[in-house]
């Protein structure tokens, strides 16, 4: 991969772009562990990638987040029907809506741990033949090692932030809002806010993001009609 020169800001996407030409997919993101747990998108080199990552943070199911808990790659060649259609039911078919029958999930590990998660999508069924299996796993240590190394050249202390980093996960910032709103305002515990505030996605035929918003902009009653 070629990211020499690339500077915070330009790393992320350079890295998905490289993994699509490495790679016979259509796209691919690049999404990371965030303090609360859930996956944050770092990047995506289009559309469809983009929307697979926030089904999968609305839904809180997918081959991404089965990847970051197995610590293994998650081939799901077939979301239209057969046994990865069935593993996630809402997710397979929110994924196929979006634009992508294929998706292949590599996590990102470092030391034992899971970073995140490169994430490749195909819009037809397909299986990721074989021979592609190396050179994928070796583009996620390649993804792995950008990102440990931005994020040491960022760091200038234990308790520092790292800019590339923050920026990320500031795009969800409101869904942790709206999920402590609904905490105070219903009574329950941060799990259960998050999961009424993903079924309440669901229903409506929203992102989490989308409907956090309105929450936190009061354009959303949650409290009075739920």
């Amino acid at each position: 991969m070629t990211t020499q020169g690339a500077t915070a800001a330009e790393l992320p996407p350079r890295l998905c772009s490289a993994c699509v030409r490495l790679l016979p997919v259509a796209g691919a993101s690049i999404s990371i562990v965030g303090s609360e747990g859930s996956p944050v998108t770092l990047c995506a080199s289009d559309g469809v990638a983009a929307r697979l990552a926030e089904i999968q943070y609305t839904l809180g199911e997918g081959p991404c987040r089965y990847a970051t808990q197995v610590k293994a790659p998650v081939l799901a060649g077939d979301l239209t029907d057969g046994p990865d259609s069935r593993r996630w039911p809402l997710f397979a078919r929110e994924a196929v809506a979006a634009g992508a029958s294929a998706v292949f999930s590599f996590p990102l590990s470092q030391g034992g741990s899971v970073l995140g998660t490169m994430d490749l999508y195909d819009p037809v069924p397909r299986r990721l033949a074989d021979r592609y299996i190396p050179v994928a796993l070796r583009a996620a240590e390649a993804v792995t090692l950008a990102l440990g190394t931005l994020h040491h050249e960022q760091s200038t202390g234990s308790e520092a932030g790292v800019a590339w980093f923050l920026q990320a996960e500031a795009n969800h910032e409101e869904v942790y809002r709206a999920a402590g709103m609904l905490m105070v305002r219903l009574g329950v515990g941060a799990d259960e806010a998050m999961a009424r505030l993903r079924a309440r996605a669901f229903s409506l035929d929203r992102t989490v993001t989308e409907v956090a918003k309105d929450i936190v902009n009061r354009t959303d009653d949650f409290g009075a009609s739920d």
